[in-house]
């Protein structure tokens, strides 16, 4: 009997690319399970047969009920049933709580549940915050144990073998890039909501290592750390704590976007060549390598730094020059972020990202980051403060006053997105068209009056004919002037926005733990925790404030230099742009005769 399999998201295909457009809810013949890559090959109910995204559907059991009751697709089940015997457990259980993936929430909702007021706020230039793919925050603000958005296993990037890396695009994530033509012409920065047309999918729990287990008890209650091999030190500067800056500091180029193909020419990528500065030796990397690269920070960085999502993944129009520019455009900012970091550019899995010399070395290298067991809170556990402990006062004003900072910060970036969307709109649709009336108007004056006949006007006419075309001129410089100086000032805070989006849950993991602490005298009270346990969770809690103030005296650096950077350029190319405008003006009145 054929298999079926229900469709769980509308998927269009890609013209060429031997796909099968299905929409969701839509029942599928499976006629090639496995084509390889992530494929599926199916058949519709017009006989209509193509490639589709394995993410994109669950396989329907012969007597019609659901075969996985959480609601796994095929390639999550694949995953599952690729786990230890424990760990498939654990998922299974877990997965009976789904955690579902809605659109729009905000990431500081569950962080702020118990505060009073209101701080949701309308987002202008961006669909959702950056990081709300990306650190999402839960009903526990210190939950750590869900799923990032993610519902493929990542494989190697070889071709051929089981180490096959999924084509070009990203499952249910997948998403058009720009939600309509009125984004796409304000710089492509209001990015496309990829989960609003999945709102229902259904993720596995505890799918990362470094999120598998408990929260921050397995480091506060931990009997005694494994001293690691990397240790990342903070010493105390003028400002405060801070990461240890290396001596020499690298960028990484973005460039040369090519288009590649797989599976005898049936799936078709994009792949960059990557130059770091430092040893301007490329290599080439795909979007999906990128995405590998950011689930692993993620997982071993979050609880501590801020890792904003990539930009999103489209399914349609990928190829089109205007997405690739766009995309490696953003690419190249998230890779220059990472690279100014101290602690993520010196990392073992960056400088493998960047630095590997053959397919060997890259799968070693990949396969070493993924079972890298110092990761979520146990990266606190390689962090080494120079500096006394904190007693838990200090330490909880701290946490606060970073929660406050932020959240303030998130607020102000979201009100000038949506300003800038606002100016933006008005600067390439209204405003414009009145200097156009206002050109053609003078120029249709200057033709009635030169029909008098009368001969002592001819200068007067030719002049208001010229004010006329200055004025369509404006107009033009009016509609392209965004590009040039507001677009740099939305995508900063578009990136800004993704930073702030991870805060909540970082916050939350601190939050958690200051309050472990506290409850720990009535745990030595019961004879639950030894005293000297008591004095461990306390120290251990002092290191992640430490680290908490050393992330955020970077965050401030950087963010005065990027807002000074970057109004400074807005404010240079506003005051060119109008003394091209009076520039003009002026022209026009020479023409005027002196009367």
């Amino acid at each position: 009997m054929a298999t079926k399999a229900r469709v769980m998201y509308d998927f269009a295909a890609e013209p060429g690319n031997n796909e099968l457009t299905v929409n969701e809810g839509e029942i599928i013949t499976i006629t090639n399970p496995d084509v390889g890559g992530g494929w599926l090959e199916g058949r519709n109910i017009k006989g209509e047969r193509g490639l589709v995204p394995t993410d994109y559907v669950e396989i329907l059991p012969s007597d019609g009920k659901d075969q996985f009751s959480c609601g796994n697709s095929v390639a999550d089940q694949a995953f599952l049933d690729s786990l230890s015997a424990s760990t498939a457990q654990a998922s299974s259980s877990a997965a009976s709580n789904n955690h579902q993936v809605g659109s729009g929430n905000d990431p500081w909702s569950a962080w702020s549940a118990s505060k009073s007021g209101n701080w949701e706020s309308s987002e202008g230039w961006g669909a959702q915050p950056e990081g709300a793919g990306a650190q999402r925050s839960t009903n526990t603000p210190n939950n750590w144990d869900t799923a990032f958005g993610h519902p493929q296993a990542y494989q190697g990037p070889a071709t051929g073998d089981d180490d096959d890396w999924d084509e070009d695009w990203d499952g249910p994530k997948s998403s058009s890039y720009f939600k309509d033509s009125e984004s796409a012409d304000a710089g492509g920065s209001q990015r496309g909501n990829s989960r609003a047309s999945s709102s229902s999918m259904k993720i596995p729990l505890n799918k990362f290592p470094g999120f598998a287990k408990p929260g921050t008890e397995q480091y506060l209650l931990a009997k005694q750390l494994a001293k690691p091999k990397e240790k990342i030190p903070i010493i105390v500067g003028d400002y405060g704590p801070m990461w240890v800056y290396p001596t020499s500091t690298f960028d990484c180029v973005v460039a040369d976007p090519r288009k590649g193909s797989k599976m005898y020419g049936l799936k078709s990528y994009i792949e960059y060549q990557l130059t770091p500065t430092n040893t301007n030796r490329s290599v080439n990397h795909r979007y999906k390598h990128f995405d590998w690269l950011y689930e692993r920070l993620l997982v071993k960085f979050g609880s501590a730094i801020p890792i904003p999502s990539l930009p999103d993944k489209q399914v349609t129009g990928r190829f089109e020059e205007e997405f690739i520019k766009m995309r490696m455009e953003r690419l190249q900012a998230w890779m220059t972020r990472m690279c100014r970091h101290p602690v993520i550019s010196e990392s073992e899995v960056f400088q493998q990202f960047l630095n590997f010399r053959d397919e060997k070395e890259w799968k070693t290298g990949k396969r070493k980051a993924e079972k890298d067991e110092l990761a979520g809170v146990m990266i606190f556990s390689t962090m080494e403060p120079e500096a006394p402990d904190l007693d838990l006062v200090e330490i909880e004003q701290k946490c606060e006053a970073v929660g406050k900072f932020t959240k303030a910060m998130d607020d102000g970036v979201k009100e000038l997105l949506t300003v800038g969307q606002e100016h933006w709109k008005r600067c390439t649709g209204p405003l414009p068209k009145e200097y156009q009336k206002i050109g053609k108007a003078l120029q249709s004056l200057a033709t009635v009056f030169s029909s008098s006949g009368y001969q002592g006007e001819t200068d007067l006419n030719d002049a208001i004919t010229e004010a006329g075309k200055t004025y369509e001129e404006i107009a033009s410089l009016v509609a392209e002037q965004p590009k040039k100086d507001l677009h740099f000032l939305m995508e900063c805070n578009h990136e800004y926005k993704g930073f702030l989006g991870c805060f909540p849950d970082i916050i939350g993991t601190h939050k958690g733990a200051i309050e472990k602490v506290k409850e720990s005298d009535k745990l030595v009270a019961t004879s639950k925790i030894t005293p000297q346990d008591k004095q461990n969770m306390v120290k251990r809690v002092s290191t992640m404030s430490y680290a908490l103030q050393a992330e955020m005296n970077h965050f401030h650096s950087n963010r005065i230099y990027d807002y000074n950077s970057v109004i400074r350029l807005y404010l240079e190319q506003q005051v060119q742009f109008y003394e091209t405008i009076a520039e003009k003006l002026r022209q026009a009145l020479s023409h005027f005769p002196v009367m």
